[in-house]
């Protein structure tokens, strides 16, 4: 443990105007360095995943939980101080901080082991600053020791990518060596396929990018085609990654009988409707995924470290933030974009 006592400024991006993201709804800020409370950790950052889900925040998408909040979720670090309550880490130990960030614990979900239905639940870059900015607060019960040799780049989109795909590939019921149908192939669905690869599945990528489908093949997907095409069988199990309701019903349509099509995203375009017989009958299953438990965060990370899994990225340095956002909404980051410190990023 190492006791607070940190002074000064940090820089970082705040969501000030939420809206289209052409229209600049993220402004450069600069903060006083918060103190941790008795639990937290004051992290400095080394390098912070941007998410879809910091793009829905940005655009308005989702509506915000606070004024002014610092977006970002996939935080890896290194802890620059502690309060006194905290006995799991202490000063320079390497440190996740994911989507998760608080729970009653109380209520009937998280006994249930569902802290992720949690009715009190919170956010990091929703209901509490996140990472992007050079440092960030971390509840020590919500963040994750992390390897210490590991590339912090690499590490970064586990944090809420990995572990929300690691949550949809469960959700999705694929039985062993099953035909899983991917929807969309972005930083989020590119760790799910590589697990489900290495369980045996038959991967099929269905998304609109060319360099993607080229990535899926890369990664071990035995066909990757347009979104909107017919996988080469009929599949057990389908993920929709892409936040596009109109693909509800094209993945409906390409299950088998009784198989599960589990939408991923927090946002979703509206669902056109549905014919009972084409898209539900045979028994076949529409979920949704929500955020994810401390559990699903510990499984996939050793599942990763096991697996040896392969993270694609796109590195932007801090001051870019914006560009890495707007490269996300026109589909031009390649597997994951990536943040990293910026000594030349001052905001005045």
């Amino acid at each position: 443990m190492t006791r607070a006592g940190h002074s000064g400024t940090l820089s970082g991006w705040a969501v000030e105007r939420p809206g289209p993201i052409a229209s600049g709804p993220l402004a450069a800020v600069r903060r006083p360095v918060p103190e941790p409370g008795p639990g937290d950790l004051l992290v400095r950052v080394e390098a912070c995943g941007v998410c879809r889900t910091d793009l829905h925040l940005a655009e308005g998408d989702l509506p915000p939980h606070r004024p002014a909040t610092v977006p970002g979720h996939e935080i890896v670090g290194r802890v620059a101080a502690a309060g006194p309550a905290v006995t799991e880490f202490r000063a320079g130990d390497r440190v996740g901080g994911a989507w998760l960030r608080a729970t009653c614990g109380e209520c009937r979900y998280c006994r249930a082991g569902a802290e992720n239905l949690c009715p009190a639940s919170r956010y990091t870059g929703w209901d509490a600053d996140g990472g992007f900015a050079d440092l960030t607060l971390l509840p020590a019960d919500y963040a994750y020791h992390l390897p210490e040799a590991a590339d912090p780049v690499t590490l970064a989109p586990l944090l809420c990518a990995g572990i929300i795909g690691y949550r949809a590939l469960r959700r999705c019921a694929l039985p062993p060596g099953g035909r899983l149908g991917i929807y969309g192939f972005g930083g989020s669905a590119h760790l799910a396929a590589q697990v489900a690869v290495a369980e045996g599945a038959r991967v099929h990528v269905l998304t609109r990018s060319v360099r993607a489908r080229e990535l899926a093949r890369e990664l071990g997907a035995v066909s990757a085609g347009g979104a909107y095409d017919r996988p080469p069988e009929p599949l057990d199990s389908a993920i929709l990654f892409a936040p596009v309701g109109e693909l509800v019903p094209v993945a409906l349509a390409a299950l088998d009988r009784s198989g599960t099509l589990a939408v991923a995203g927090i946002h979703l375009t509206d669902i056109p409707p549905l014919t009972y017989e084409e898209h539900l009958f045979y028994e076949r299953n529409l979920c949704s995924v929500t955020a994810n438990t401390r559990r699903d965060g510990r499984e996939f990370l050793a599942t990763a470290a096991r697996i040896g899994i392969r993270v694609t990225t796109t590195p932007y340095p801090l001051g870019r933030a914006p560009e890495a956002l707007a490269d996300l909404a026109g589909d031009k980051v390649q597997g994951a974009a990536v943040l990293l410190p910026d000594a030349d990023f001052s905001p005045s």
